[in-house]
């Protein structure tokens, strides 16, 4: 997350010893404090300098209230002003408020009271100043960051990688948790590429049965097998000239990798039931969640065949406030009309681990856009996460018992992709009843795939 600078205060009031209390209570509050005698100094200070707020007596000698409020609106400065005021002020203190002062406090006022309402006054300039911040990065961002959204130097630096190895026409392999983006980066670096304007072909080695993984990579002729009618073109030959993005290839069968290395190694392929050798021009991309260098299952010479560069991605939990900024882009993408996240939805959102990356957040955002009566909190109260796990004294153990049912349940859709048959056989639990529990838990398989 974002390191938060103290607060700066611009404190304008021309009584002396008011003025030197008044700042010293504010930086025992928290605050950095530049006082100022006069209104004119003062105001010339926070049209120069960047403040979070001001605090000025509604009447000084040279300048009122209202005329610091009218100079600051008209050079479009927006931090928010609170006045001190005595009893006879009250009316034009009234008048300030509604030319848009944040506040007024009267004389004699309580400490707490006044560095209460400053930080609720830095608070609110903060975060609008931020979402105003976030809206217009979303506005201007343009090529490989309207694909790559996000402001951290993690993702900086990944955009800096995909624009490099994207001009280098080589073999990549993706490293990432689930949900955290590897075939767009896949596709980023195809369209970045000078391939780009051939096709892009994604396969997912996970999802193919074993007896047809074969046939799908390497195409089959017509009357290859019982069921083969005709000729079928496979993944590699579709991919001929372009970019063939081999996901989860952790789970490409032992017996299939050997054939994958020489297809690679001779640039040429057989389809099944046919012996003629075709030549195949096909820029490899594989992602993986695990290293496959000493992989129990994954041959090393395929892994040095793939592995000619790597990129790692970085989960959502190591980009700072990213989060916020994708948040937005769904929810605006969703619904152009949604309200903003509110303070609460905005600490809910950089609070929560995200074990589904990415993926978990859209879900999130486009029901948050969908729905105006939703809170972030709502949605993730039935979303645990793996930084919740303090056992609570105070709840009762059947609500206990069905969190952690509910979570272990949903942690196993987030690692299986919302794949139910891998899911039912990891729980060994039969298919109704694990339809049973995801529907009384609230989960659905959607918001996993």
């Amino acid at each position: 997350m974002t390191v938060q600078t103290l607060p700066r205060i611009a404190l304008i009031e021309d009584d002396d010893i008011v003025r030197h209390t008044t700042c010293q209570w504010l930086e025992l509050a928290g605050f950095e404090v530049e006082s100022f005698s006069t209104g004119q100094t003062g105001l010339q200070a926070v049209l120069q300098y960047p403040f979070d707020a001001v605090v000025s007596d509604v009447k000084l000698p040279d300048v009122d209230g209202l005329s610091i409020l009218t100079e600051l609106d008209q050079h479009q400065v927006a931090t928010p002003v609170l006045f001190i005021t005595g009893h006879g002020d009250v009316d034009m203190a009234v008048g300030a408020l509604q030319n848009g002062a944040f506040d007024f406090i009267e004389k004699p006022f309580e400490p707490e009271r006044l560095s209460q309402r400053v930080t609720e006054a830095v608070d609110s300039y903060r975060q609008h100043a931020s979402t105003q911040e976030r809206q217009a990065y979303l506005s201007r961002i343009s090529g490989l960051e309207k694909v790559l959204i996000g402001q951290s130097r993690v993702m900086q630096q990944l955009r800096e990688q995909v624009a490099k190895l994207a001009r280098i026409d080589t073999n990549v392999i993706i490293y990432g948790e689930t949900g955290c983006g590897k075939e767009l980066v896949a596709t980023s670096l195809h369209n970045e590429s000078a391939r780009q304007a051939q096709r892009f072909v994604p396969i997912n080695c996970g999802a193919i049965p074993e007896n047809l993984f074969e046939s799908e990579l390497f195409g089959h002729e017509s009357g290859a097998f019982t069921g083969a009618n005709q000729r079928r073109i496979g993944k590699f030959e579709y991919a001929h000239k372009g970019t063939l993005f081999f996901d989860e290839v952790e789970s490409m069968p032992a017996s299939m990798q050997v054939k994958v290395l020489r297809a690679l190694q001779e640039h040429t392929i057989e389809r099944v039931g046919g012996n003629q050798s075709i030549a195949i021009d096909t820029r490899v991309i594989a992602a993986a969640k695990a290293d496959l260098n000493d992989h129990e299952t994954f041959r090393q010479d395929l892994y040095y065949r793939l592995n000619v560069a790597q990129i790692h991605l970085p989960s959502l939990r190591e980009r700072e406030d990213d989060a916020l900024i994708l948040f937005e882009h769904f929810t605006r993408q969703t619904n152009p009309e949604t309200r903003l996240a509110s303070e609460a939805d905005r600490h809910a959102i950089l609070s929560y681990s995200w074990p589904g990356n990415i993926r978990e957040l859209r879900n999130v955002a486009v029901r948050f856009a969908l729905d105006d009566g939703i809170s972030v909190m709502e949605i993730l109260s039935n979303r645990p996460s793996s930084t919740m796990e303090a056992v609570q004294s105070n709840v009762p153990l059947l609500i206990q018992l069905h969190n952690f049912e509910r979570k272990v349940l949903h942690e196993c859709l987030v690692a299986h992709q919302g794949r139910i048959h891998e899911v039912m056989l990891a729980l060994d639990l039969p298919r109704r009843t694990l339809n049973q529990k995801m529907k009384k838990f609230g989960l659905h398989r959607a918001d996993y795939t």
